[in-house]
């Protein structure tokens, strides 16, 4: 995935933003995606989808609304209809340096200004709402407590999520004022509904009632034990992946949008800006790597040694596979367990020879084996497990020549 930093011009001031694509730079489609209520682009939930979306060939546009984040404007002279058109802005944009956007996303009153901006785009050709609330003047129990002065002054300062905000009568205004379902049941276009029925800032009776409205085709699914703003990784994740896998109904996927190994038989891509995880392509496979977030990563992916260990172990159980058959025993399964370590010579088991002395790279490999087998084919097994090429590999002299393009 590739990032690049926008910065849109609208009427008054300007939309920080940022663009996503795919690694090897082929877009199918452009997606833009719309946070929360107070929120920024750099949610966690916001990043993860974006950058799963780029997996599936998708640009993702992810910006701040006015007032919000690096966006230009005071957040208390914003409403509803201004997030409004700060999308149709953004759509706007992308068309026309770009490519008009195919998918709006959107997280609990960015899914309302989602809906409300489909509406009046002709190239949305589908939707996803996250949280979403199904009347928009709902938002405004976040600050019920701020209303009477907002009634009484025309503004007032309420907490929102732990952090200050100015709210004016006109933004309270302009919630009541808007419809949503009425649009909604004007929508003829694919729509995904994501919705948590623990979510205690917009409930589960929000979802019904938007399912209700909408045409077909209409999804949805529950993201149970999820909190509204998904703050657990795993729900963050799953969302994502929930989302790039429904938009493969509505966008198929190509196999050419794979990037290129010009050749090799694999290639790896890092994009800076987004801290260690990185995509690994080969001619027709991709896949993500990452750090553990102990080590500073974001954890979205196997680490590199333990996809070292998952090289080591595949090729281990194909080639038990493949003696077991050639041989005509009873394997049915097998699972190789691998740990990879750094050990004193001290403290290995005493059968096994050593010349080196001092810390050395240490790979534990345990197999299990399932069928009707006696001990000595089990043990001959063993023997095999250690005659793989990729165990080969590791245990002999091996060159890495490293070149510059």
């Amino acid at each position: 995935m590739k990032t690049t930093t926008i910065e849109i011009a609208k009427s008054e001031g300007s939309l920080f933003a940022r663009l996503e694509v795919p690694a090897n730079g082929k877009v199918r489609h452009y997606a833009i995606f719309a946070h929360c209520f107070t929120c920024n682009s750099n949610l966690s939930v916001v990043r993860y989808i974006s950058r799963t979306l780029t997996n599936h060939g998708f640009g993702v546009v992810r910006f701040d609304f006015t007032g919000l984040g690096r966006s230009s404007g005071e957040f208390a002279d914003s409403n509803f209809s201004g997030n409004v058109q700060d999308l149709i802005t953004v759509a706007h944009y992308l068309e026309k340096q770009y490519e008009a956007p195919a998918m709006l996303i959107g997280h609990s009153l960015g899914g309302a200004a989602v809906l409300a901006a489909a509406a009046q785009l002709d190239s949305i050709k589908a939707i996803v709402t996250i949280g979403a609330p199904a009347e928009v003047d709902h938002v405004t129990h976040l600050f019920a407590d701020g209303l009477n002065e907002i009634e009484q002054t025309g503004s007032a300062e309420v907490n929102i999520g732990g952090r200050p905000f100015r709210i004016k009568k006109q933004f309270v205004d302009d919630l009541k004022a808007r419809n949503l379902l009425d649009t909604v049941k004007g929508l003829k276009i694919p729509y995904l509904i994501m919705h948590s029925p623990q979510d205690l800032t917009v409930g589960i009776e929000n979802a019904a009632k938007l399912y209700h409205a909408a045409f077909h085709p209409k999804s949805f699914i529950s993201l149970d034990g999820a909190d509204h703003l998904l703050t657990n990784k795993v729900d963050a994740v799953y969302v994502a992946d929930m989302i790039g896998t429904w938009a493969g109904k509505y966008f198929p996927e190509l196999d050419e949008d794979l990037i290129s190994t010009k050749g090799e038989q694999v290639v790896v891509h890092l994009d800076l800006e987004n801290n260690f995880t990185s995509e690994v392509f080969t001619p027709h496979h991709t896949l993500i790597a990452d750090e553990p977030k102990s080590v500073g990563g974001d954890d979205l992916g196997p680490s590199p040694y333990e996809l070292l260990n998952a090289s080591l172990g595949a090729c281990t159980v194909m080639t038990l596979k493949m003696y077991a058959q050639r041989k005509g025993w009873d394997l049915q399964e097998v699972f190789c367990y691998l740990t990879y370590s750094k050990k004193h010579t001290d403290d290995l088991p005493e059968d096994l020879e050593v010349e080196a002395i001092g810390q050395i790279d240490h790979i534990q490999k345990t197999l299990e084996f399932v069928g009707d087998l006696d001990e000595k084919q089990r043990e001959r097994l063993k023997q095999i497990a250690s005659k793989c090429p990729v165990h080969k590999t590791l245990t002999s002299p091996t060159i890495i020549d490293t070149k510059l393009i």
